[in-house]
């Protein structure tokens, strides 16, 4: 009976063993799986991190590349403003007969108010016809060279006032100047000059009012200044440079 008991207890402890064993066993398992989980966890998230960078350095390069065009058009566009506001500036500074300003900063010729017309009158004066007979075919031969032809978006002719009188009555005179002078260079009486057909594309007439007045340096209004016919032109770049320049200053 004794010899009984003591292989039970041989049997008992024989279990103990091998439950102990086979915990053991299991949780070696359980590590050892969770290592593997761990280690494919980390394999994902340094691909990943991989991914991204290299996503990140793609966008770089693509911003970069972006921003040389970018750019590229500016210094194109520029380049192109500035041959043209020189041609123009070359052209017209020994001109004084004529009574005009170019700005040398955007290109736009100035003509005083006088020169066409005479208060509050949208119809030429014999004078302005002849001053018009004199500058156009020579302002038009710049702009719609070879040279710049294929360059030019617009050719405005614009008329401003002073602010004398109420706002929608200089709009209409100024309308009405701006209108009048289109309608000269196509009167049959007016000279034949070179690309007549072809400013027609591109030829507009607007009027400003006393929007946009004219300041003397001690920042009173310059009347006589400010009622002025000018004329003006626009790039077909123009507007995407503007674009550009938004972007710029919203990304600053």
């Amino acid at each position: 009976m004794a010899r009984g008991l003591r292989n039970a207890n041989r049997h008992a402890i024989s279990g103990q063993d091998e439950e102990k064993e086979g915990f053991w066993v299991s949780y070696t398992d359980l590590m050892s799986g969770l290592v593997i989980i761990f280690a494919l966890v980390l394999m994902v998230a340094i691909f990943d991190m991989q991914k991204a960078y290299n996503e990140t350095k793609v966008a770089v390069e693509q911003k970069k590349e972006a921003i040389k065009e970018q750019q590229k058009m500016i210094e194109d566009v520029v380049g192109v403003k500035s041959k043209l506001i020189a041609e123009l500036v070359n052209k017209f500074k020994d001109s004084k007969s004529l009574k005009l300003e170019v700005d040398p900063q955007t290109g736009a010729i100035r003509f005083q108010g006088g020169v066409f017309f005479a208060t509050n009158s949208t119809e030429i004066t014999p004078q302005g016809r002849k001053y018009l007979e004199t500058f156009i075919p020579q302002y038009i031969g710049i702009l719609l060279s070879d040279q710049f032809k294929n360059e030019i978006a617009q050719i405005i002719v614009e008329g401003h006032t002073d602010k004398k009188g109420g706002y929608l009555y200089n709009l209409n005179l100024s309308q009405g100047r701006a209108l009048a002078v289109v309608t000269e260079i196509y009167s049959p009486k007016f000279r034949e000059f070179d690309h007549k057909e072809l400013l027609k594309s591109v030829i507009t007439a607007n009027g400003r009012s006393y929007s946009m007045p004219i300041y003397k340096s001690n920042g009173d209004i310059n009347e006589e200044r400010s009622r002025r016919v000018e004329f003006k032109f626009r790039l077909k770049d123009d507007e995407v440079l503007d674009k550009i320049q938004k972007m710029v200053s919203e990304n600053e």
